[in-house]
């Protein structure tokens, strides 16, 4: 087991590299069909008619996408409290079947208050072949240093 990452230890500027993802058809459809059900991710067809010209996952599904690797590759090791806000979320090229998911969280700022808590407010940013298909600002509470 590896020690806890405190507020005190991250620093604005700080990179972290995300690990990769493979997104399955048959996934990017389940997932769209019980939360986005829209022609263009769940129905093969109407994809291909669509100005996308096939399945696109569901922006939804890749901000979930993101959560999963961003709690796997940095928040598991951080001494996190709870997510505080999402601030600003951006799709910028459809996902699509196949492909690769990686990406990198960047520490953009850093405030600590009087309770032993730092908010830590993070840039998250996904590619496929190094193109970005998704980028969030988000912030989170962490333990500024250990409790007694």
């Amino acid at each position: 087991m590896t020690d806890k990452i405190y507020g005190r230890d991250i620093e604005p500027g700080q990179v972290y590299q995300l690990g990769e993802y493979t997104v399955e058809k048959d996934e990017l459809v389940e997932y769209a069909r019980k939360w986005d059900p829209q022609g263009f991710h769940i129905d093969e067809d109407i994809a291909a008619a669509s100005p996308y010209g096939g399945l696109i996952a569901s922006g939804i599904h890749s901000f979930a996408i993101m959560q999963r690797l961003s709690v796997i590759g940095v928040y598991d090791n951080w001494a996190v409290i709870a997510g505080k806000e999402v601030r600003d979320i951006k799709f910028l090229r459809p996902v699509r079947p196949g492909d690769v998911i990686t990406g990198t969280v960047t520490v953009s700022e850093l405030e600590f208050d009087d309770r032993n808590r730092a908010l830590v407010r993070i840039i998250t940013e996904l590619t496929v072949d190094g193109k970005a298909v998704l980028r969030t600002d988000t912030a989170s509470l962490l333990h500024a240093a250990p409790t007694k």
